[in-house]
């Protein structure tokens, strides 16, 4: 089977592909590297370096590959600054998928996955259940939705088959832990912390993540269905703090900031994807903070392209507004 993976530099979609070469895939992998790194990508897959908001280089790579799967990663997450990056954040992240869905439907796929997010939920949903009626709060989770609803428009007028998934949280091996704006994994510096720590979230290793997403889209029975993807446990910010430090075996400097305009506390079901397809036991926090730190010690915080494209800067936190100074 062909696959395209976009977004495969990436953290999750570089999992996703390793996933799909342990089925004997030919999987083809499209990043324009802006947070991805080209030795995430796992040897065995190919490599295109491009953006899907470039529709031609899209449709062109449909046509020449005549793809059977189609795993849609590529998305800038940065929700908490989604508000200051609208233009950029909806033509990333909406206008991007619209290539996509167009070259899936006019080239036609088996299934098209689509990771979209638990931000779609908006606040006091807990736990978030995928029959939860969606009402996001931020442009990032307001763009993961109209691509979820765009899908279903597409299912209804082409038959376009799609599965999405609403992953949360997610960390592992191959994260980019140098990113500022997403990560509280420790990078060897002072941590950041928004608000007081007691958000809560139920942070996912990328183990729970990848695999049933690669089991899903090669079950039919799973197509045009919506998953929530992740761990079940919520932890609060602190918790994670204190993990992180014993997996380093340090005591954590915190830099605590600002509260940031954000969901509280946000954790999901996941009972309708162990139902669908086997899943693994779950990677406890501990033992996934400790595979992730010891990857972190090897590699390092590798630095990847340095964010300026910031649209309002009212209200702007003052973390953020400090980096585009400098």
């Amino acid at each position: 089977m062909k696959v395209l993976v976009t977004g495969g530099a990436g953290f999750i979609g570089s999992h996703v592909i390793q996933a799909l070469l342990d089925r004997q895939a030919d999987v083809l992998a499209l990043d324009d590297l802006s947070g991805g790194f080209e030795e995430n990508i796992p040897a065995g897959a190919r490599f295109v370096k491009g953006s899907i908001v470039d529709s031609a280089l899209v449709e062109r790579l449909f046509a020449e590959e005549k793809f059977d799967y189609v795993f849609h990663l590529a998305a800038y997450a940065a929700e908490g600054l989604s508000h200051f990056i609208r233009e950029f954040n909806y033509t990333n992240n909406v206008v991007g998928s619209m290539s996509v869905i167009n070259a899936c439907v006019r080239h036609p796929v088996k299934c098209l996955v689509f990771t979209s997010s638990i931000a779609v939920y908006g606040a006091n949903q807990v736990p978030m259940l995928e029959e939860t009626v969606p009402v996001p709060e931020d442009p990032y989770g307001i763009a993961k939705y109209a691509v979820e609803m765009d899908l279903v428009a597409a299912r209804r007028m082409f038959g376009l088959n799609s599965i999405v998934f609403r992953p949360h949280n997610v960390y592992g091996e191959r994260q980019n832990i140098g990113d500022r704006y997403r990560n509280v994994i420790m990078r060897g510096e002072p941590l950041t912390v928004f608000g007081d720590g007691e958000q809560q979230r139920a942070f996912s290793h990328i183990d729970d993540v990848a695999p049933p997403m690669v089991e899903a889209a090669l079950t039919p029975s799973c197509w045009n269905e919506v998953y929530n993807i992740g761990a079940d446990t919520p932890y609060s910010v602190n918790q994670l703090v204190r993990i992180i430090g014993d997996a380093f075996g340090v005591v954590p400097e915190v830099n605590y900031q600002p509260a940031r305009e954000e969901v509280k506390v946000a954790y999901s079901s996941h009972d309708k994807i162990h139902r669908a397809v086997p899943c693994r036991p779950p990677v406890s926090l501990e033992d996934g903070i400790r595979r992730m730190a010891d990857w972190a010690k090897i590699h390092g915080p590798r630095k990847g392209e340095v964010f300026s494209k910031v649209e309002v800067r009212d209200r702007l936190p003052p973390l953020w507004a400090a980096d585009l100074k400098d």
